[in-house]
């Protein structure tokens, strides 16, 4: 008789990511994963002891598979561009995965300003940095403007309040990136002369 598989901590969240796929994160539980591995609920509270604990280790691994998935980009292709669009676009192919990573109250941040600082952040600013030639600070600012814009496209999508049309996303997220950097470079510009 072959060896009964290993239940292992990994093979939990994995579980219980598809059962934030199919169902939503509100329905993470012992039974909802256990029934997704074909198990009992036993190995999902030995390694978990609360459920709280469970979604935590959850929405640290969609987190990782979220920036995995902006920083996807084909070499030659407008990074700032890319990584806005692949921002919107997870929230249309994974919206209960969107909703967990932002709509649930467990990320670290507490708002903008924090997400700005965190280290899963760094390879998204490096890129934008590098590609617009801006300062640190300049980064930032711009970075914000760009977040905020992309974000609220995302929300308004993965709740299916508005169709994916990426020809007219990318229009408007072109010009949110130039007015951004249009407003960086005039306070560039009034600091110098100041």
């Amino acid at each position: 008789m072959p060896p009964k598989p290993r239940i292992t901590e990994d093979t939990i969240v994995n579980a219980a990511i598809e059962v934030t796929r199919q169902k939503g994160f509100e329905n993470i539980n012992a039974r909802t994963v256990s029934e997704q591995l074909h198990c009992s609920t036993q190995p999902v509270m030995y390694h978990f002891s609360t459920i709280d604990h469970l979604k935590r280790a959850v929405y640290r691994q969609i987190d990782k598979l979220h920036s995995e998935y902006l920083m996807s980009t084909l070499p030659g292709q407008d990074p700032i561009l890319r990584i806005g669009l692949n921002y919107i676009r997870f929230a249309l192919e994974e919206p209960q995965l969107f909703r967990f990573l932002f709509q649930s109250g467990y990320a670290e941040e507490n708002n903008l300003l924090e997400m700005v600082d965190s280290e899963e952040l760094v390879p998204v600013l490096e890129a934008m940095q590098k590609g617009a030639r801006l300062t640190s600070q300049e980064t930032r600012n711009v970075f914000i403007t760009v977040a905020m814009f992309v974000h609220g496209y995302a929300s308004i999508i993965a709740n299916n309040h508005l169709e994916f049309d990426e020809t007219l996303i990318a229009e408007h997220l072109i010009r949110t990136w130039n007015g951004a950097l249009l407003a960086a470079q005039e306070e560039k510009h009034e600091s110098d002369h100041s």
